[in-house]
């Protein structure tokens, strides 16, 4: 899905997403602020200079909901890639999931989190791509996901790969 042409040179940013799960759920925030203001989603954002993609996840669920998760209880499960038509801005989200986590749970400035049930995760209430690869993640599998949007989330192809354990993807194999 990605442009072929080497002429067009794409400036790449790179996040991170978590989601904590729990025997009955999944916990989810409802951001309050900022981009993605009224949708929930897992926690997560933009890695920082000189963090590694495990640290960025870390330091962002503990910035968003004061949960703490030790660096062997966070699972890569894959990496979700929004690409648009109208910007040479390629984002690439790498996603994780925890179940085991320290703390106690926080709503913070910027997200109010929640637990959901695995049948009531409110989806209407989420980036539209998120009904697509989610449920493979909380399924446990891994994903590679691919997005092409146009404006500022409107979809115009995607695709979309569950993966076993053995053939996760790290962005740029």
């Amino acid at each position: 899905m990605p442009s072929s042409d080497n002429n067009n040179i794409k400036s790449i940013v790179e996040f991170t997403l978590i989601f904590v799960r729990s025997d009955e759920g999944v916990l989810l925030g409802f951001k309050k602020r900022g981009f993605g203001v009224g949708k929930w989603n897992g926690f997560g954002g933009k890695i920082e200079k000189g963090e590694t993609i495990l640290q960025g996840a870390m330091r962002e669920l503990k910035e968003e909901s004061n949960l703490t998760v030790s660096s062997s209880n966070m699972i890569y499960v894959g990496y979700v890639r929004y690409d648009r038509v109208d910007s040479p801005q390629v984002d690439i989200v790498y996603i994780f999931t925890a179940s085991e986590f320290s703390d106690s749970l926080e709503e913070s400035e910027e997200m109010a989190p929640k637990w959901f049930k695995i049948s009531e995760i409110p989806y209407e209430e989420m980036w539209g791509d998120s009904k697509y690869w989610l449920p493979i993640v909380l399924r446990k599998k891994g994903i590679f996901a691919e997005f092409l949007l146009s404006g500022e989330r409107n979809m115009v192809k995607k695709n979309v790969e569950e993966r076993d354990e053995n053939n996760i993807p790290v962005y740029g194999e």
